[in-house]
């Protein structure tokens, strides 16, 4: 499954957590669940990284713009 948004990223790793609290989820599962959700928190992490940077582009390009 190939999330794009931050939004979807969220929603599946909540989808992941309610799985892993699933007493009849066996360890194999547990582990092989756990290992998505982390890849999945990191690509999310990224995704915010990036927002941050265009904001901070933008802002800087802005303060640009006033002070001419």
């Amino acid at each position: 499954m190939k999330n794009n948004t931050f939004e979807e990223k969220l929603e599946h790793s909540k989808e992941l957590l309610e799985k892993l609290m699933d007493p009849e989820i066996t360890l194999e599962e547990s582990v092989k669940l756990y290992e998505e959700g982390l890849k999945n928190i990191k690509e999310a992490q990224t995704l915010i990284e990036e927002a941050k940077t265009k904001i901070t582009i933008i802002d800087q390009a802005n303060q640009n713009v006033e002070s001419d």
